[in-house]
């Protein structure tokens, strides 16, 4: 690691992993050691190593896995699906798995709804995007926790500042932290590997034999987001330490109110379907896309409305993975 000028063997590595995991939690006052966390997982590294992690060092964390239907040629969510149970029964197995089947609780698919939405332009990413934000936050509050934490790393974080700072979107400038504090409806959520490369969270899981879904997804390709972070590679190549002083020094700029603060969230109200927060008249932006109205979608936006299988329906999943690929490993 040639920005942090050290060298690690693997259980040394995995040490300093988790004790820099613990000083970003304290620094950026994310959680509290009683917390109740829900971790967002989608079966890649990051978001394993993060659960993974916060068992480690005694946190309360269960996962929430949102199966969006995305299969391809690599029945991609099914992969997801059984890496994330094998490694809940192996690593977290006191902990709980929320897994929501966006299918079988909306009644399509995200490409599917993403081909029958305007929204996107008939990519999926939109309509994923869209729909992870609405039921993490949706999940997060009726089930009681106190905090959604996310995998995201620093390649992350460092891609969306720059694609931010080059169109000077000062609205999302000013939204883009460690933590995002609740309000008005909105789970409080906090990213603690922000400060990771995403070679570091992947080193991390190979010290601790993690095995999570090697491919991306098969709608990633052409990403804009992939495309900053391929300028970014290229930049810290040269000069290492570039991603983690360019985000670092934004966060410094910005507590120190060189952006603006985002604005005043008082014109948030209830959907007048399903009651989440919105600014949008009448209902929203979720609700439109998957034409839910009080009339027709009553069942679908009930409190008990998101499904969560327990582990006697991951059977079908198992049996569908095992007829395509070797699953020995997962």
């Amino acid at each position: 690691m040639r920005h942090h000028k050290l060298a690690l063997c693997g259980e040394h590595y995995s040490e300093w992993f988790v004790n820099s995991t613990q000083r970003a939690i304290e620094k950026y006052k994310m959680f509290k050691p009683d917390a109740n966390i829900l971790v967002a997982v989608s079966g890649g590294k990051d978001s394993l190593a993060l659960w993974d992690v916060l068992a480690r060092l005694g946190y309360k964390a269960d996962g929430l896995y949102i199966g969006l239907g995305i299969q391809g040629e690599i029945d991609y969510s099914d992969q997801s699906l059984a890496c994330i149970r094998n490694f809940a029964q192996q690593n977290v197995p006191n902990a709980q798995l929320h897994v929501v089947d966006i299918a079988e609780t909306y009644g399509k698919t995200i490409p599917e709804i993403s081909r029958a939405s305007t929204r996107g332009h008939g990519k999926p990413c939109s309509a994923c995007g869209l729909t992870k934000r609405y039921v993490m936050n949706r999940l997060a509050a009726e089930r009681g926790y106190d905090v959604l934490a996310t995998g995201h790393n620093l390649d992350d974080e460092a891609a969306v500042l720059m694609q931010n700072t080059l169109h000077w979107q000062t609205g999302y400038l000013a939204r883009q932290a460690p933590v995002l504090e609740a309000s008005d409806g909105l789970a409080k959520k906090v990213k603690p590997f922000c400060r990771f490369y995403e070679r570091e969270t992947a080193t991390y899981a190979v010290v601790r034999n993690i095995e999570y879904v090697y491919d991306e997804c098969p709608h990633a390709v052409g990403n804009l987001t992939n495309f900053y972070k391929t300028l970014l590679n290229q930049l810290e190549a040269e000069s290492p330490g570039a991603k983690l002083s360019f985000y670092v020094e934004f966060l410094k700029a910005r507590q120190a109110g060189f952006f603006q603060a985002p604005a005043d969230k008082s014109n948030l109200h209830a959907c007048e379907v399903c009651g989440q927060p919105t600014t949008a008249p009448g209902r929203c932006a979720f609700c439109r896309m998957w034409n839910i109205t009080a009339a027709s979608g009553g069942a679908l936006i009930s409190p008990d409305a998101i499904a969560v299988r327990g582990d006697d329906a991951f059977d079908d999943v198992e049996t569908r993975v095992a007829e395509t690929v070797d699953v020995s490993g997962l």
